[in-house]
């Protein structure tokens, strides 16, 4: 078993991790400097995703802000993330406001948690989250506890011409010890990270055009193409 273990890994690492790990990217945006570096002392940086949305940032960034299963949900599996519950189809004014230290719950029970830890409006959001190694959440102002997992997820909005986005997503992470926090990314956290990041980023560029093209029908005259 161990060495069909040892194969599988291996194979993961030497082809199928790049794929894994930065889906939708090009070299430059795989390569270059990335914002969240400074939130998580010791952090590495993690795989970078992205999709182009046409929609404007501003639009866009109104979907992402509303996340959390307390919230809007995540716009990815809802049967894994959200306790079944739907993620949100419309803009809720109330959530619209977010500021630093702003708690979104990660788990539908609210025993975890996501700390907005930066935020530059239709530009930046840094959603941090630290946890022991059993998965509850320790306050990172204070010292770390012998065996934990810190990791910071962050989303970068880039306008592009023609009222388009291009929506990044990428973080930093460390962990103690170290051997378990690479073990479980290899085999765990990136294949996880690969299905529910494709999800959201896939759900988030339909929630943000289908809310355009509809708003563009609406209030089109009538006989007259939007």
């Amino acid at each position: 078993m161990l060495p069909v273990a040892a194969a599988v890994s291996g194979a993961y690492v030497l082809f199928g991790r790049r794929y894994v790990l930065n889906r939708g990217t090009t070299w430059e945006e795989r390569h270059a400097w990335f914002p969240g570096d400074d939130i998580v002392p010791g952090g590495r940086r993690g795989g970078t995703m992205a999709i182009t949305i046409e929609a404007p940032p501003a639009r866009v960034w109104s979907w992402l802000v509303q996340m959390g299963c307390d919230r809007g949900g995540w716009y990815s599996w809802d049967r894994l993330d959200n306790a079944g519950e739907p993620s949100a189809r419309s803009i809720e004014p109330r959530w619209q406001h977010p500021a630093v230290g702003d708690r979104w719950a990660s788990r539908p029970n609210g025993s975890a948690w996501f700390e907005v830890a930066a935020l530059d409006p239709e530009r930046f959001l840094a959603l941090r989250a630290p946890l022991d190694i059993r998965g509850r959440p320790f306050d990172p102002a204070r010292a770390r506890p012998s065996l934990y997992f810190d990791t910071v997820w962050c989303f970068a909005l880039r306008e592009l011409p023609g009222e388009r986005t291009r929506l990044l997503v990428s973080g930093y992470a460390t962990g103690r010890p170290r051997l378990l926090h690479v073990l479980a990314g290899l085999l765990f956290w990136e294949p996880a990270h690969l299905v529910m990041q494709t999800r959201q980023l896939r759900e988030i560029k339909h929630r943000a055009e289908h809310a355009l093209a509809r708003e563009a029908m609406e209030t089109s005259p009538v006989g007259e193409p939007a």
